[in-house]
């Protein structure tokens, strides 16, 4: 049994879910089954072991008090006692190590897959869903599955077999006692159905609401920095207090129905116990059944009974179960991005060239358009400044690059090919993204800056990456070197060394085409200008896509793009739009301003 409890094979979860969830559950324990059935044959040992010990009590009493040897018995009958209280232990024992096996078993793989599997969701599928209904799904809701599979549905099996071994032993004993033993079980079953359809939909509400408080919390933890800069502690306090108090009543109401169950179906499983004592003491004044049979039917009804009162309890918490089953089941049902899926594999590293060829975009058929008929052409090697307003789609155009969404309309072409040709990962391969703002994970320097190549990459090209992102020095000022852990989200590393250390990577990535998302806009001018020298480095040969707002940025691209609302609103070489009217030789005209004062003034204040 030991090889039953390592990790089983990877299993097809879409296959798990594509059914009702009864099948689902079951298709979960693929791998663990055999596991499962024997931990539920320790439990129908276990429960055997039991009612062995009432038909021992009844021997006991019949034949061995009434005899006049008894204490020749008596070490006989105290062995059998204690054996079968060993067996019932042992197999409990059993039935509780395999079950708890089969549930992590099932559980580790289970969130393994989850985890993978969210990774490989469409940026469409993360931009509707909350990061804290993720989290809460794959955690939560994998542990109520985890508590199923180790204490509901083991527990269920335990009241199965109590149930079948003991009505056949009570069977045996007297065919009246048994149907008046049962006489109210019905009931109860009804009861616990009842409950189970109403609980399960309280739970599901009160799950909904615990993911949108892991949300608000999620939220606050990350944003911690600009709640303190802004003092907005008072506010989000209440924003937490708010949906706290909506969990706190979701999950008064899921316990009010708890409460309310128990003492019914209490009140139903004492009043069957107390109809079958009367009958079994009825039955044993008329000498219709022995003093024996009466004590060992007792005992039997007792574990006849209350595992039945405690199935009750089972059916409800299953039901918890059964609902996080379905709510893992949904990310489960969501088709990933298909990474592999296109027919061209260039041979050789991409020249570069792109075409954008009247391209429009919607992020929904039903949504409005955000990308209205682009077209421009950019050769390889060549640098594209795009610039506009906020909203205008700037990062929306160069995501549509990198195949985080497919354009609604028109063509892209790379190198000549139609980019939905490419497979998205040899698409990102080829490409390189710095962002406006720059994401490091919680790891040392030297993971950050290897973070993404795809090959072998020795500590002299490490370095000599470091150095061109001018960042090394600056490295080998901490304690620890490239070894310095850079905290959550690079928390301790200031905005122009965490943009340095992205520049880094994305040298050692050596794209062929490389995007700058507003990558100097939040920095200072000395460090600016230190990226600025870094990027000097980094574009040369590279077809190279820059957005920015700088005049001084946009005047060293070979074309400008001008975004309106989504529209063309100009577009050539800076020199072409700085002749025209228009929005971008107002900024060049504002800006040159701009400086002019400023030169001004500290001209004045040096003089």
């Amino acid at each position: 049994m030991t090889n039953q409890s390592l990790p089983a094979p990877p299993l097809d979860f879409k296959h798990v879910v594509a059914q009702g969830r009864v099948a689902g559950l079951w298709r979960l324990l693929s791998g663990y089954r055999l596991l499962y059935v024997w931990a539920n044959v320790a439990v129908g040992f276990a429960a055997a072991s039991r009612t062995a010990f009432y038909y021992l009590i009844l021997y006991f009493v019949d034949d061995v008090l009434t005899q006049a040897n008894m204490g020749n018995r008596l070490p006989w009958i105290a062995l059998a006692f204690l054996g079968l209280a060993l067996m019932e232990g042992a197999f409990t024992f059993l039935s509780g190590r395999w079950a708890a096996a089969a549930a992590e078993g099932i559980t580790i793989r289970l969130r393994d897959y989850l985890y993978d599997h969210i990774q490989r969701l469409s940026f469409a599928y993360h931009d509707k869903t909350p990061t804290g209904e993720l989290i809460q799904r794959v955690t939560s809701d994998v542990d109520a599955l985890r508590r199923f599979f180790a204490e509901e549905g083991i527990g269920a099996g335990r009241i199965a077999f109590l149930f079948i071994v003991n009505f056949i032993a009570i069977m045996t004993l007297s065919p009246r006692l048994a149907w008046s033993s049962v006489l109210l079980m019905p009931l109860v079953f009804a009861v616990s159905i009842w409950f189970f359809r109403r609980i399960e939909q309280l739970y599901e509400k009160f799950q909904e609401q615990e993911a949108k408080l892991s949300t608000v919390l999620q939220e606050n933890l990350t944003g911690i920095r600009v709640v303190k800069a802004f003092a907005r502690q008072q506010y989000e306090q209440e924003k937490f207090n708010k949906e706290n108090k909506e969990r706190f009543h979701r999950g008064k109401r899921l316990l009010l129905w708890h409460a309310v169950f128990w003492p019914i179906t209490d009140i139903v499983v004492g009043a069957q116990m107390l109809y079958g004592f009367y009958v079994g003491a009825t039955m044993a004044i008329a000498g219709e059944i022995t003093i024996g049979t009466y004590l060992a039917y007792v005992g039997l009804l007792i574990w006849l009974i209350w595992p039945l009162r405690n199935l009750g309890r089972l059916i409800v918490q299953m039901s918890m179960g059964v609902v996080s089953f379905s709510r893992v089941a949904e990310i489960i049902r969501q088709e990933r991005e298909p990474l592999l899926e296109g027919t061209y594999q260039p041979q050789a590293p991409l020249p570069g060239e792109i075409i954008f060829d009247d391209v429009s975009f919607a992020y929904a058929p039903e949504e409005a358009v955000v990308l209205h008929n682009i077209n421009f052409t950019l050769p390889a090697g060549q640098i594209l400044a795009i610039t506009g307003s906020t909203g205008s789609g700037k990062s929306t155009l160069v995501n549509l690059l990198l195949r985080f969404y497919d354009y609604s309309s028109g063509r892209i072409l790379l190198d000549g090919v139609e980019l939905r040709e490419y497979p998205r990962r040899t698409l990102r391969q080829q490409i390189g993204l710095v962002q406006q703002e720059p994401f490091l994970f919680s790891r040392t320097i030297r993971e950050n800056i290897m973070y993404g190549v795809e090959r072998t990459v020795t500590e002299e090209e490490m370095i000599a990456a470091a150095q061109a992102a001018a960042i090394h020095d600056v490295i080998l000022t901490f304690p620890d070197g490239y070894n310095t852990l850079v905290g959550e989200r690079g928390v301790t590393l200031s905005g122009g060394q965490k943009q340095r250390v992205t520049l880094a990577r994305t040298f050692l990535k050596n794209p062929r085409i490389l995007i700058l998302d507003d990558a100097t806009s939040s920095v200072d001018t000395e460090t600016e200008a230190a990226i600025r020298d870094a990027l000097l480095q980094l574009m040369p040969g590279r077809t190279t896509i820059i957005i920015a707002h700088r005049v001084q940025t946009l005047m060293q691209a070979n074309q400008v793009l001008v975004l309106d609302k989504g529209r063309m609103a100009q577009y050539g070489s800076p020199t072409e739009l700085l002749a025209q009217p228009g929005s971008f030789q107002r900024l060049y005209d504002l800006q040159s301003r701009i400086e002019e004062e400023v030169e001004a003034e500290v001209a004045a204040a040096i003089g």
